[in-house]
């Protein structure tokens, strides 16, 4: 039997106790091993589910545990690249939460630091570990909808309320953008392969951080648009549309959370087949995708490229807006 993938956190993030922690702590082939806090209040909440996790008080202190295989963090945005590069030097394998960077060409590096390495260094984007993303990729480039003309989708939350929440605050890389725009914009390119050509923005600030954007695009083969918000009631859709069919995704990004992971095809006869995966949780199978690459060299479904590709589409928005 092949040995798990032991696994750091660098900082006690609420995200990372909640969902990717216990995620790893679930994953097959993956074993949490230690955590970086020097909060001894923070460690408990991980140790609630994990209880032999190994605490280090700082993050250096974990990069240089020889017990660590994998590094995963899930730190405020500004501080992505920097940890993410001194984990590489560390000898340690990647998976850093999104955005990577704030600006596409800061990827560059870390790129380079992965070839050189050869270590699996990526950004966790999980939704392409989910099977209702993986089944959309797979009927699109079937043809199940025809060919395909418009992709449209809506990311909304309401957190006005909470001013110190890191989304909120400029100097943390906040924005609707980095943290919810990732999605619409980066499924709707997995899916197609596609880049776009054109692209407008409409962009609300408040405090120099994005809480309103609508975007309108063009890529080769179907026009694109899609709204972004921190200000608005909760919704999340995503629909592919061709010209034999629709395929619509209710609860694309936070499934099982935000509702169920229903995915509906619209066919030609006026009937809709729902395919559900009730059980899928897309942490989890992405720690499992990452040991599988770790161990056996299988592909990973998300790369630091497929990243730039992203921010480079959010960097157009704010210099679109702006």
């Amino acid at each position: 039997m092949q040995k798990p993938v032991r696994w750091g956190i660098l900082g006690a993030s609420n995200f990372a106790k909640g969902a990717t922690g216990p995620a790893i702590h679930a994953a097959k082939g993956a074993k949490l091993v230690a955590l970086a806090t020097s909060s001894a209040e923070k460690a408990a909440g991980y140790q609630a589910f994990c209880p032999d996790l190994k605490i280090h008080s700082s993050y250096d202190s974990l990069l240089s545990d020889p017990d660590i295989d994998a590094v995963y963090i899930p730190l405020p945005n500004h501080l992505h690249v920097e940890w993410a590069l001194k984990a590489m030097d560390a000898g340690k394998h990647v998976l850093c939460e999104k955005p990577v960077a704030l600006k596409a060409e800061e990827i560059d590096p870390l790129i380079a630091k992965r070839d050189e390495t050869g270590l699996l260094a990526t950004e966790a984007y999980m939704i392409v570990h989910h099977p209702q993303w993986q089944r959309t990729k797979q009927l699109v480039e079937d043809g199940a909808i025809g060919d395909l003309v418009h992709v449209d989708g809506v990311f909304s939350f309401n957190n006005a309320e909470d001013k110190t929440n890191i989304r909120n605050r400029p100097e943390t890389g906040g924005g609707a953008l980095p943290d919810i725009g990732v999605y619409t914009f980066g499924s709707a390119r997995w899916v197609t392969g596609q880049e776009p050509d054109t692209l407008t923005a409409d962009i609300t600030f408040e405090n120099d951080v994005d809480v309103i954007t609508r975007v309108t695009a063009r890529f080769p083969s179907f026009s694109y648009n899609c709204v972004i918000s921190m200000r608005m009631h909760p919704r999340q859709d995503m629909f592919f549309h061709g010209t034999e069919g629709v395929i619509h995704l209710s609860a694309p990004f936070n499934p099982n959370s935000f509702g169920p992971a229903i995915l509906r095809l619209h066919q030609p006869n006026q009937s809709i087949r729902e395919e559900r995966f009730p059980s899928a949780n897309h942490y989890v199978t992405q720690f499992e995708a990452f040991g599988d690459s770790v161990r056996n060299g299988t592909p990973f479904a998300w790369t630091f490229e497929d990243a730039k590709g992203t921010q480079a589409m959010i960097d157009r928005a704010y210099a679109a807006a702006r």
